[in-house]
């Protein structure tokens, strides 16, 4: 599994919503700034997020994004499976499936399977409220 840019920016922006989330909708640009992140590259996620109904949206001088959910509720898995092509570990895996001409010869798809199913369920047990509190790995 290799997460790109998108998604650990998609962590962060999630992250910074979760921790201003009194705050109501936060600009795009304050999160750019906070983050120091590009602008053009954060429109490019957010956008990912707003389709996967994970964050709130509002135009206007008061706007910007906002959670629809407690920081609790959010998976890292989630979040990244919706910026992220694929996170199996090996790119015959791809959405839970195999997708490989050597699929029926190759023994070690179940070992690969195996893992993109262990790596999955574990992204599914870490919520954002965990990456904030850090309680989970003390």
């Amino acid at each position: 599994m290799n997460v790109t840019s998108k998604g650990r920016y998609a962590i962060q922006v999630m992250l910074d919503l979760a921790q201003h989330v009194d705050e109501g909708f936060i600009s795009l640009k304050t999160i750019a700034d906070r983050q120091g992140y590009s602008m053009k590259y954060l429109e490019m996620i957010v956008g990912s997020l707003k389709k996967a109904n994970l964050v709130l949206s509002s135009r206007g001088k008061e706007g910007g994004y906002k959670l629809l959910k407690a920081p609790e509720e959010y998976s890292v898995g989630e979040i990244l499976r919706s910026t992220e092509d694929n996170l199996a570990p090996v790119s015959c895996i791809k959405a839970g499936g195999v997708s490989c001409e050597h699929a029926s010869a190759c023994l070690a798809i179940p070992m690969w399977k195996e893992l993109d199913d262990i790596t999955n369920a574990y992204l599914d047990t870490v919520t954002l409220q965990d990456l904030i509190s850090g309680e989970k790995w003390k």
